[in-house]
């Protein structure tokens, strides 16, 4: 632990005692590097202020040391700043555990290491070992092993499952159930346009069983900016509409929607034009204008989670929030506020305006055949807010 501030280091020594942690505490930059190139601790906890030399010229130390352990930011400077030294200690290879800002609550303390834990209690594997190989993909892929999820999405108002975005699963023979990010890499152009096919027929299968048992619910799909060039994709989407009361939603992330102007517009028109629907995944990351959002037939965007998982800690979170929700709301564009992990935040989000709301905190994705008890028995959003004790704040 390095930290110049007695008081606020005495405070986070006994907040890792509470959490059976020891500590070493270091007020110096140079002693705490000479410790990690002797007996490298797991966990590096470092205050971002301290001395001649800053806290982002250490996390360059400490990569150039080739510390492999864990690193916590501790930072009473703007957030934005914290949000940077951050970026900057992934750029460089570290393993970052985010930042907490001063005064350190115990409650967020837990809640970071509580992931370090978990994931240093499972066994690692060797680094010459990949974790899947790109024939085994291919396998899979021709084999119909990949399977998927789907992420229940809530509408405030009504305060019900309204929707659903379907998640591609590797159901691996050996390895168990595999989330995308260890295999998405892996895909050729070709095959990633494959996969999204298989994944939207799929999805419009599921969506037609749901129907079947009384429950309709709006299918959202993950594209790319490849997938919305092919016509044969389109035309699989479109046809299985006009028969039916399914909204299908493409969603495609903010920088590939608004990459290109001419074909962003050109995408979306077809879209709109053959009854499909766009959203604008990761609304908030990219830089594009505000403006497109005017011009192009866009349906819905998604505010990254990144803006909402800190609305009650964040003044600057919570203003962006409100104003993309107020923009949403005078352009009559659906806002969906991604990664709900804590309750207490959806009357704040109902509040600005948000108008549907998805994340663990609500549901973690669930097989398809869970989707119609979900949908008949869920408990309602204010009745899960009343059980857990938070404030129903402005919920309907």
């Amino acid at each position: 632990m390095l930290e110049t501030d007695l008081e606020v280091a005495a405070e986070l020594s006994l907040q890792l005692r509470v959490l059976g942690m020891e500590s070493c505490h270091f007020y110096q930059a140079a002693a705490l590097l000479e410790e990690v190139a002797l007996y490298p601790p797991p966990l590096v906890i470092m205050t971002l202020e301290f001395g001649e030399q800053d806290g982002i010229a250490l996390l360059h130390r400490l990569a150039e040391a080739d510390y492999r352990g864990r690193v916590l930011l501790i930072s009473g400077v703007e957030r934005k700043v914290s949000q940077i030294a951050e970026r900057v200690g992934q750029t460089l290879g570290l393993q970052m555990l985010g930042s907490l800002e001063k005064p350190m609550r115990l409650a967020e303390l837990r809640q970071r290491l509580g992931r370090w834990r978990a994931v240093r209690e499972t066994p690692p594997r060797p680094e010459t070992e990949p974790v899947v190989s790109t024939q085994e993909l291919a396998i899979a892929l021709a084999g119909n092993e990949l399977t998927l999820y789907y992420q229940p999405q809530y509408e405030l108002a009504s305060d019900r499952l309204s929707g659903v975005e379907a998640l591609v699963r590797w159901d691996h023979p050996r390895l168990g159930l595999l989330g995308p990010d260890s295999f998405l890499p892996l895909l050729t152009r070709a095959q990633g346009k494959r996969l999204t096919r298989y994944v939207l027929k799929r999805a419009l299968d599921d969506a037609e069983q749901w129907r079947e048992e009384g429950v309709v619910l709006s299918l959202s799909v993950n594209v790319t900016a490849d997938d919305l060039t092919s016509p044969d994709l389109l035309d699989m989407a479109r046809h299985a509409v006009p028969d039916s009361p399914q909204l299908v939603v493409l969603e495609i992330t903010e920088s590939a929607a608004m990459e290109d102007e001419l074909l962003g517009s050109e995408v979306a028109a077809r879209l709109h034009l053959g009854g499909l629907e766009m959203s604008v995944d990761d609304f908030g990351v990219g830089f594009s204008s505000l403006s497109r959002l005017q011009v192009l037939p866009i349906s819905e965007v998604k505010i990254d989670r990144s803006f909402v998982s800190h609305l009650h800690e964040n003044p600057q979170d919570s203003a962006i929030v409100e104003a993309v929700a107020l923009l949403g709301r005078r352009l009559g564009i659906r806002v969906v506020a991604e990664g709900i992990e804590e309750l207490r935040i959806l009357p704040l989000l109902e509040h600005f305006g948000c108008t549907h709301v998805q994340g663990f905190g609500l549901s973690r994705p669930v097989p398809a055949n869970a989707i119609p008890a979900l949908a008949r028995y869920q408990l309602p959003i204010r009745s899960r807010m009343a059980a857990s004790g938070a404030s129903l704040g402005n919920m309907p």
